[in-house]
């Protein structure tokens, strides 16, 4: 098991910029992918983006290409989100997870999940 602690949602404007952390402990953070996921209110689950265990491969969500950048520091067990060019419909509690098995580009298998941060976009 890995707990997670996700902090630097808050508001701001489109065009702007935020940048997500997830600080984690527990087990070897090197051993787990690590992903983002958002909700909106009314909506699923989205699969944002997912960053292997050694962070050598990323994947991203069509929507975010080009905006959204995840990274980790498995020396200081943490995940980040840098968020840019933000829009409303970025909009959303977003959910840092992990998994230690599994592909780390599928949505399935992410097991540990913290307690989400939300972002806002306004127009």
């Amino acid at each position: 098991q890995v707990q997670l602690v996700e902090s630097g949602g808050g508001l701001v404007q489109a065009g702007g910029s935020l940048r997500l952390s997830c600080a984690a402990s527990g087990r070897t953070f090197s051993n787990y992918a690590m992903g983002w996921f958002r909700q909106a209110p009314g909506k699923e689950r989205e699969f944002v983006t997912a960053v292997s265990g050694s962070g050598s491969r990323t994947y991203y969500t069509d929507s975010v290409k080009g905006r959204f950048t995840i990274s980790r520091d498995n020396a200081k067990n943490t995940v980040y989100l840098q968020m840019n060019s933000l829009k409303p419909e970025d909009t959303a509690v977003y959910y840092c997870a992990a998994k230690s098995i599994g592909y780390y580009a599928s949505s399935s298998g992410y097991s540990n999940w913290g307690q989400g941060t939300q972002v806002t976009v306004s127009s």
